[in-house]
């Protein structure tokens, strides 16, 4: 079972939690055991598991991310002028994997699911692939 889902994007950098809309495909799709395979189609953009519970870690990460890639670097030679982005979203990677126990994501207490934008605001999509087993 694969499922596409969108999102708008409203800010240049962020992290958007998807945990929910994750295990409501779980849910909908009625899988009690299995893999969740949660995939990122952009070269500007990524999928991540980070702590849930403090907003600050978001900031935190993101501002660490800019100060490791800078928007802006006298020897970057990508015509668009986004390579941060990609750089970002090497470091983050393009998907996660998570075992479905239950009929829920197996998660840890403070972990949640993120769509990252690296090169926004955009419309965006992200796959969800169901395996059961």
């Amino acid at each position: 079972m694969l499922v596409t889902k969108t999102l708008r994007t409203t800010r240049h950098d962020e992290m958007i939690d998807i945990t929910r809309e994750v295990a409501s495909v779980v849910q909908k799709e009625n899988v009690q055991e299995g893999l969740a395979v949660i995939y990122c189609p952009h070269t500007t953009g990524g999928i991540t598991i980070q702590e849930n519970a403090d907003p600050d870690v978001k900031h935190d990460v993101l501002m660490r991310l800019d100060e490791v890639y800078p928007w802006e670097h006298p020897k970057y030679r990508h015509a668009e002028g986004n390579t941060a982005s990609h750089l970002k979203a090497i470091t983050t990677g393009s998907s996660q994997t998570v075992i479905i126990q239950g009929g829920k994501l197996l998660l840890g207490r403070w972990q949640g699911i993120y769509f990252c934008e690296f090169d926004g605001p955009r419309n965006r999509e992200y796959h969800v692939k169901l395996m059961r087993g």
